[in-house]
């Protein structure tokens, strides 16, 4: 198990510092980290950074908590503290309250989806459980060279939860109610206490939900979403590779807050003729030993349709040419590659008479025995 970093080392400030000064440094890290402000490839490692920024900030913003970290580090904190316990208390929305869209619901939002709870067992905390977005799906797509080149548009079928239309997601009977849960409740959680030791688990009972359904649906069978499939349209811009991923907003499954995202891998079939390395394409051309020597024309495939290549005199096996431009467009729009054009020449395996006679004479006239 990976040991844990120094809270202060995370947020970058010393250990005298201020409170101001640990909101401020949080601040900007949060920004730089919040997985909707960073290109897709990069979210799933922004998600464990914004994690690890919060919970250094949860624990460094809270006196108590600080006192006890100064003095036991992060033993006393996970001795004392449950993990969702760290986050509770902890003074989330000043930080942002000036940055309007980004203050309120949607750090709120993105803390619930991360597994913060940070709004303790109140009703606020409730709502946010009730209020869940979908979850993200992924699905791989093949495509081809010459559509990785150009762009494409392809039809895929997502296999995705919908909310119950009979139920509108309640996952309870129309006409009947949900009723607290006696085990937890209405607080969704068990909190057990033991001297110095604290646990909180989800409540096993209503999984958390703090509520029970007496009646469930007949479509949904009390899960409040039905498994069906949809057929959408995705737009795949030229210079796509294998591993590029396409994130289509709010194309996942469905919540009681909203849709999660789409994201579409790509992978590219291997060509019978191209290479790819990047951004440039690789072709190997065999020709003949008399045009090494002599020099002269070939035909070569591009992407874009067959090019005449001059080859000059004395070529050796192994050459490499670059056609400028003839390879495949940077998916981020700078620039196009190049085509690199292999030279391989062929050695006769068989002479006739007339053909080994001129060789003879070849090496003859060149001072070999």
């Amino acid at each position: 198990m990976t040991a844990k970093r120094d809270y202060y080392e995370i947020l970058g400030v010393s250990k005298n510092a201020t409170v101001e000064e640990i909101k401020k440094a949080y601040r900007n890290l949060a920004l730089k980290y919040h997985p909707d402000r960073v290109p897709a490839e990069q979210k799933k490692e922004a998600e464990e950074k914004f994690k690890e920024i919060s919970e250094a900030y949860a624990v460094l913003s809270d006196p108590q908590k600080r006192q006890l970290y100064d003095q036991y580090g992060h033993a006393g904190i996970d001795q004392k503290y449950a993990y969702e316990d760290i986050f509770r208390g902890a003074d989330f929305s000043s930080v942002f309250q000036d940055l309007g869209g980004f203050s309120g619901s949607i750090f709120e939002d993105l803390f619930a989806d991360l597994g913060f709870d940070i709004f303790g067992g109140s009703s606020r905390s409730r709502a946010s459980r009730a209020r869940t977005r979908g979850r993200d799906l992924e699905i791989t797509t093949q495509i081809t060279l010459e559509e990785a080149a150009k762009g494409t548009e392809k039809t895929i079928t997502v296999p995705r939860y919908e909310i119950c239309s009979t139920c509108s997601g309640s996952g309870a009977k129309p006409g009947s109610k949900r009723v607290n849960c006696p085990q937890c409740k209405g607080q969704g959680r068990i909190v057990v206490s033991s001297g110095f030791f604290q646990l909180a688990q989800t409540c096993p009972n209503c999984r958390g939900e703090g509520q029970l359904i007496q009646t469930p649906c007949s479509v949904c069978h009390g899960q409040g979403r039905v498994r069906q499939e949809h057929r959408l349209k995705v737009k795949i811009p030229p210079g796509v590779d294998t591993g590029s991923n396409l994130r289509v907003r709010g194309e996942g499954e469905a919540g009681t807050a909203g849709r999660g995202d789409l994201y579409v891998v790509i992978e590219v079939q291997p060509h019978p003729v191209f290479q790819r390395h990047g951004n440039d394409l690789l072709v190997e051309q065999t020709i003949s030993l008399s045009k090494a020597v002599l020099g002269g024309e070939i035909h070569v495939p591009t992407m874009t349709g067959s090019v005449t290549m001059k080859i000059p005199a004395g070529t050796q096996s192994g050459k490499v040419f670059r056609l400028r431009g003839k390879g495949i467009p940077d998916v981020h729009g700078r620039g196009v590659g190049d085509q690199l054009v292999k030279i391989n020449v062929e050695i006769p395996t068989r002479l006739s008479p007339e053909q080994r006679r001129l060789m003879e004479e070849f090496a003859r006239v060149s001072g070999e025995r």
